[in-house]
């Protein structure tokens, strides 16, 4: 017989507020709290808070 692999995924990403989303700007950092990737943006898109940067299934937070 061959065994299944049970994989667990997030399938809900964490909402934040459009009052606490601030809108991506250039040379703004994020970082994710799950695994600790920090990114920088070299160059803002002008969508404003309609995009989400995405690590590990949840929203990505502002670098202080």
């Amino acid at each position: 017989m061959t065994e299944k692999k049970v994989v667990k995924t997030r399938t809900t990403a964490k909402k934040i507020s459009p009052k606490k989303q601030k809108t991506l700007t250039s040379g703004a950092g994020y970082v994710c709290d799950v695994c600790g990737l920090a990114i920088k943006v070299n160059k803002a898109c002008g969508c404003g808070d309609q995009c989400d940067i995405i690590c590990c299934g949840e929203q990505m937070k502002r670098a202080k």
